[in-house]
């Protein structure tokens, strides 16, 4: 039972993202052209949107069911999608890359700064991974136009 809970204690610490673990762009787009420019990045890469989580809804919607009056988004929504042929090559290098997949961009406008919309992702290990880092990052400035 002990090494259950210390695997299980590993596996959260693990998996815990910090503001240094992302790549993040601020825009003065609006929230819609930002979503906009992202669905036609992706499309352009030959992807599929897999599905769109509404992130920010979710939080706002449930906010007094948790016991909170927070408002964390104005907007936020994630993007997941795949790529058949770089997700065989990542797992090929190492099957347990399997644990990034399906990959994730998200786009947010906070109350505290309206009128700056964030689109960003997280990074990922050396090796294999960085070509989807790469992909990811091309995907997050096209979405934006500086690409």
């Amino acid at each position: 039972m002990k090494r259950l809970l210390a695997t299980l204690a590993l596996t959260i610490a693990a998996s815990s993202v910090s503001a240094a673990d992302m790549i993040t762009y601020d825009t003065d787009q609006s929230f819609d052209d930002v979503t906009f420019g992202l669905e036609n990045a992706i499309l352009d890469a030959g992807l599929v949107i897999d599905h769109i989580s509404h992130t920010g809804d979710m939080l706002e919607r449930t906010k007094g069911d948790v016991g909170s009056d927070v408002t964390l988004f104005l907007h936020a929504d994630v993007y997941s999608f795949c790529s058949a042929k770089l997700s065989r090559d990542v797992m090929e290098a190492d099957p347990m890359n399997i644990v990034f997949c399906p990959y994730d961009i998200f786009v947010m406008v906070r109350p505290e700064t309206p009128d700056v919309t964030t689109i960003g992702f997280r990074t990922f290990p050396d090796g294999a991974m960085k070509t989807i880092e790469a992909l990811l990052d091309g995907i997050a400035k096209a979405a934006i136009g500086l690409e």
